[in-house]
């Protein structure tokens, strides 16, 4: 199995969201190692089944007073998925308590034909009481994944598949809009004070 970023989306979606944080209202953005979309894409009417709660409808939409994050990705990632999920369970254990629980964290499987067996287990071994999103309705995956700009393809070469995706992690408040995207790689103490930041304006709001 090999994990590849789709290096051209990738690049042209980096570029974009530099030139999108500059566009951040009162400078907020540079309050942050994430980058701001503006205007914030609505993402709160879309969901997907948790195949971890019976598959009932999870939306994109974080509780009142929290914060929710959300990664697309593939249980057989070798490198940027669990990278990811472990650097969001590490941030979260650098918060306080009272902090940590307000953060709801989903992953949305971009390879479901294997990952929906075991996406809860694989989910939940990062971060426990997290929500394992999938569904085998290929259409409705594109139209979730479409708004948060994340991309993805499977192939097979030489016989190995491939699946190549961004690696973005993406922040959603309790309205259900995509307030701030994380490009891989941030520190693991940037995001813990990112997830704070944006908790405190959500509860002051």
């Amino acid at each position: 199995m090999r994990s590849r970023p789709i290096a051209g989306l990738v690049a042209g979606l980096v570029a974009a969201l530099a030139l999108l944080t500059a566009c951040g209202a009162d400078g907020d953005a540079d309050e942050l190692a994430g980058y701001v979309r503006t205007p914030a894409p609505e993402v709160g009417a879309l969901s997907l089944p948790d195949v971890g709660d019976d598959g009932d409808e999870f939306a994109f939409r974080a509780a009142d007073d929290h914060l929710l994050l959300v990664y697309f990705g593939f249980t057989n990632c070798p490198d940027f998925c669990p990278t990811t999920m472990s650097d969001v369970g590490l941030a979260l254990a650098r918060l306080e308590p009272e902090l940590a629980d307000r953060v709801q964290v989903a992953m949305v499987s971009v390879d479901p034909d294997r990952d929906l067996p075991v996406l809860d287990r694989y989910v939940t071994s990062f971060v426990e009481g997290a929500h394992a999103l999938g569904t085998d309705d290929l259409d409705r995956l594109a139209e979730v994944a479409a708004p948060f700009g994340a991309a993805y393809e499977i192939s097979t070469v030489e016989g190995e598949t491939e699946v190549g995706h961004t690696t973005a992690l993406y922040a959603v408040d309790d309205q259900g809009r995509l307030v701030l995207t994380w490009p891989f790689g941030v520190p693991i103490d940037d995001l813990a004070a990112d997830i704070e930041t944006l908790l405190d304006r959500t509860g002051s709001a």
